[in-house]
């Protein structure tokens, strides 16, 4: 029997997860046990609003998800065509992401469980994004490399299983997603800026500008403290020098976007194919909303898959920050028979549970 089938007489879980850890009101209900797990509904809310500030404005965001986050629970409710009587438990996301923002679903989130007398846990987000995958795909399952790239975040880690994860590397600086808006800015393109700047860098010429690969060398060795770390501040200033140079910009933007977008690629891939080959891994999993990136996607798997290495990306709507993946690492932390008490607290950053020595 793999993994993720479910033993006869297995009890199955239902639980709702909600996510409010930035700027999506998010609520969903899942259904399952272990690895087999069925998701019911999704609903997510973004705040399209942050786009005429050009980034995330954090009281503007607190007060959306509290006229949000009782409608989009009502509805993702509706959808999984359950009510809260059939909830086995509550989980939310309490760490790490805008402490106002992450009050407010958690608020929510602990008056629901206390008034249903149904358990609360508490997931961290980075955790969330490890187990979006697996709602699509059923191999995407430990043991496994991950490679999770947010605007937040750039994280390298080894899942040997759930709940036991070595953290190889993280960015010393920038993460992947703020360098794709901070050169955006650059080019005078919209935020967010991911995916205006894939779209851009498509017309790209790729010989017309080469930036260096940040932190990978011919010669670098495993013991090197920088082997599995990332930097991408450096390569941005270097998109901002090309960008002072050029003499014709908007001629020059297409093949600047192209040179940005390989370089910090080129560097995800590589670190992520070292992580794999390192602890003998024949699967890859990204997360976070810079795996929505095609270009990534495509250069990881052409990388990757040669080598006998399957690699596994969420679809858009699960790579973003979203309530499902709370749920589904809410049903993994529900049957170690975890809980969290109604003191529950909300923090800007936090280690990832369950980290092993590397």
């Amino acid at each position: 029997m793999s993994g993720g089938e479910r033993r006869e007489g297995e009890a199955v879980t239902t639980i709702l997860g909600i996510e409010t850890s930035c700027d999506e009101t998010s609520a969903a209900v899942l259904e399952g046990s272990r690895d087999d797990v069925t998701q019911k509904s999704l609903v997510i809310l973004s705040q399209d609003v942050h786009r005429v500030f050009g980034g995330v404005v954090p009281e503007i965001a607190s007060r959306a998800h509290l006229t949000s986050i009782v409608p989009v629970v009502d509805r993702a409710l509706d959808e999984a065509g359950m009510q809260l009587g059939d909830l086995d438990a509550v989980a939310v996301t309490n760490a790490p992401g805008l402490v106002g923002a992450l009050l407010v679903g958690m608020s929510y989130g602990k008056a629901l469980a206390f008034s249903r007398d149904i358990p609360l846990i508490g997931i961290h987000h980075m955790e969330g994004h490890l187990f979006a995958a697996a709602l699509e795909h059923r191999d995407a399952v430990p043991p496994f490399t991950a490679l999770l790239v947010s605007g937040g975040h750039t994280l390298l880690l080894d899942v040997e299983a759930w709940g036991k994860y070595r953290l190889l590397g993280g960015t010393r600086d920038d993460a992947a997603g703020e360098a794709f808006d901070k050169v955006a800015k650059l080019l005078g393109l919209p935020y967010p800026g991911g995916r205006y700047v894939e779209q851009l860098a498509r017309e790209g010429n790729p010989a017309r500008f080469h930036f260096a690969r940040p932190m990978v060398r011919r010669n670098a060795q495993a013991r090197d403290d920088d082997y599995y770390a990332f930097s991408f501040s450096g390569l941005k200033t270097a998109v901002l020098n090309a960008v002072r140079a050029s003499t014709s910009i908007d001629d020059d933007k297409s093949h600047i976007a192209r040179g940005f977008q390989d370089s910090l690629i080129d560097t995800l891939v590589e670190k992520t194919r070292r992580a794999a080959e390192a602890f003998g891994r024949d699967r890859v999993v990204l997360g976070g909303g810079v795996a929505c990136n095609r270009t990534l996607a495509a250069a990881m798997r052409a990388k990757l898959e040669p080598e006998g290495i399957t690699v596994f990306t969420p679809t858009p709507r699960l790579a973003t920050d979203n309530a499902a993946m709370i749920a589904r690492a809410g049903i993994f932390r529900f049957e170690q028979g975890e809980r969290s008490g109604l003191d529950l607290n909300a923090y800007a950053s936090s280690t990832i549970p369950g980290l092993v020595a590397a």
